[in-house]
């Protein structure tokens, strides 16, 4: 393929990746009662991680000192972009809207902005900071509900701090990653996490096993679990690899603003679940936000 259609390719995974992520939302919606959150997750990262390994197998043994040396990075990074970033979701699913859950993620590239000023000492200016005012403005709406005057006696549903703390998790994932440097491609790095990612769920995998009354794996289940390994899991990150590769991290990472839509879409159109005012007045703050964050 020449670079041209390359490239073209790429950009046309701009529209398809945020609808892969996307059914990870409608997922947690769809796993309370049928599969539990960690259980849900670490089997997810194993059918994912053994598919990113079997591309991968090759460089993963030729660099097997490294990835043995770097082992405490990789922990890591497992433990906050498959375990809190994939249990947590999970978690959430239980008492807040696929909507929601979109909406508050969709701050993670504000909050890596930020975090990049304060500890990695990046470009930071005046027009980002309005970016990073009109975003949280927009998640506070949500969480809100769009009624500010309940602020003073603001309670949190649990389903939206799952989502925040998912949120912070995936932001401080991004900014390790560029911090941390492997001799690995994105690919074996991600086998790599994934595998420590499982190891750091299988106790919790056991305690839901030994105490909850849902099953290990059942036919939904099952299915769930090949969705969330397939679509959100291996299909979205290694088209976002590409992306990243052809295009660049920047305008690649323009798929994490086209969440909230493609999500609240599939929940209207797939679950039922209403689309209310107070979403689009959040999106309308968020998409902006993060528009500005990233104007050079």
């Amino acid at each position: 393929m020449s670079p041209s259609r390359r490239a073209q390719l790429a950009v046309a995974l701009i529209f398809v990746v945020p609808l892969l992520w996307g059914f990870n939302f409608l997922i947690a919606r769809s796993a309370p009662g049928v599969i539990a959150p960690n259980t849900l997750a670490a089997e997810r990262w194993l059918l994912a991680g053994l598919a990113f390994g079997a591309v991968a197998w090759r460089e993963l043994w030729q660099h097997r000192r490294a990835v043995l040396a770097d082992w405490r990075h990789m922990l890591v990074l497992g433990a906050l972009g498959m375990w809190i970033c994939g249990a947590w979701v999970y978690l959430a699913g239980q008492s807040t809207n696929a909507t929601n859950m979109a909406l508050i993620y969709a701050i993670s590239p504000v909050m890596i902005a930020l975090i990049s000023r304060l500890w990695l000492k990046e470009a930071f200016g005046a027009r980002q900071a309005l970016g990073v005012a009109l975003a949280l403005a927009g998640v506070v709406h949500v969480v809100l509900r769009g009624q500010w005057g309940a602020l003073a006696q603001l309670q949190w549903a649990a389903g939206d701090l799952w989502m925040v703390g998912a949120m912070l998790a995936w932001a401080f994932f991004t900014i390790l990653l560029k911090r941390w440097r492997s001799p690995l491609s994105d690919m074996g790095r991600l086998a790599v996490m994934s595998a420590w990612g499982v190891l750091v769920m299988l106790p919790l995998l056991a305690w839901e096993a030994a105490s909850g009354p849902l099953p290990l794996l059942s036919w939904q289940g099952a299915g769930l679990v090949l969705a969330a390994a397939a679509l959100p899991g291996f299909g979205a990150y290694l088209c976002y690899t590409f992306m990243v590769r052809e295009l660049g991290a920047a305008r690649a990472g323009a798929v994490l603003y086209l969440n909230p839509p493609y999500a609240a879409l599939m929940a209207w159109a797939i679950l039922g679940e209403p689309i209310h005012g107070y979403h689009l007045v959040g999106l309308l703050l968020i998409l902006p936000g993060i528009w500005l964050v990233n104007r050079r």
